[in-house]
């Protein structure tokens, strides 16, 4: 069975030989939800890279207090990916955060494109970025990463469009583009460095306008087979084939909490 990851928000200053204690809601969910014992091993992160391999000395009723007696860094891959994300309707926005946090995609971008049927307006932009991330951070302790996405303010097209100028190389999913994705990683697009960006349209798909604007930015249109998949799932199956030629899927961790190929 693999070691739990759960969250402590200043691990960098933890150091072997240490013991500290889970409190909040991490501790009701390794003391009650996970009904973790005394000399059970799990994993501690503060999400952005730093891994406390501890060990469970006592369990109260909404606490668990642990001794730490291993620390690393892991750092952030050469090669990082943003998906940025129209806004599905209802719950498919976190099902596609989900899905993109556990393929190990590095940021997330909200965006209100043109055809959305879901709108983020006034208190509702700081909510719905609060519930994607929740979601992201719910995915990253279950597949166990230890660097977790970071979910961006929310973005109109013309912010999309800078992104796509600042990245190494962006690509735009569109049902009627003449290339197919994965092809064109075959033949060499993806940098072995850098950023990349993909950008996933709405439920109704992507205006001629926002396409023309992405493009003169310098996104290239892809599709990814003769289907056409949902907005919430297209991202990560788009993640799924950029990730696969990087070394974020070269190693994972093992079952004492280091990397194993």
């Amino acid at each position: 069975m693999s070691q739990p990851v759960f969250f402590l928000q200043h691990a960098a200053d933890v150091s072997a030989g240490s013991v500290v204690q889970l409190d909040g809601p991490e501790g009701h969910h390794a003391a009650t939800v996970r009904r973790l014992r005394a000399g059970e091993r799990l994993l501690l992160t503060d999400g952005r890279g730093v891994v406390l391999d501890a060990e469970v000395t006592e369990v109260g009723r909404r606490e668990v207090t642990c001794a730490v007696f291993g620390s690393r860094v892991e750092d952030r891959p050469t090669l990082t990916l943003t998906v940025v994300q129209a806004l599905p309707k209802g719950d498919r926005g976190e099902l596609a955060v989900e899905l993109l946090t556990e393929v190990g995609v590095d940021q997330i971008v909200p965006w209100q494109a043109e055809r959305c049927v879901s709108h983020w307006k006034g208190d509702k932009v700081e909510r719905g970025r609060a519930k994607w991330q929740a979601a992201a951070t719910k995915a990253a302790k279950q597949s166990r990463r230890v660097n977790w996405p970071v979910v961006a303010p929310l973005a109109e097209s013309p912010g999309v469009a800078e992104a796509v100028r600042a990245a190494d190389a962006a690509w735009v999913l569109h049902e009627s583009a003449h290339q197919a994705l994965a092809p064109l990683l075959e033949a060499g697009a993806l940098p072995r460095s850098g950023h990349v960006l993909v950008v996933v349209g709405a439920e109704g798909g992507i205006s001629d306008r926002e396409l023309a604007m992405f493009e003169s930015a310098g996104a290239t249109p892809v599709r990814l087979g003769n289907t056409v998949l949902r907005t919430s799932s297209a991202g990560m199956a788009a993640a799924t084939l950029v990730l696969a030629r990087t070394e974020s899927w070269g190693s994972r961790l093992g079952p004492n909490g280091k990397e194993s190929m």
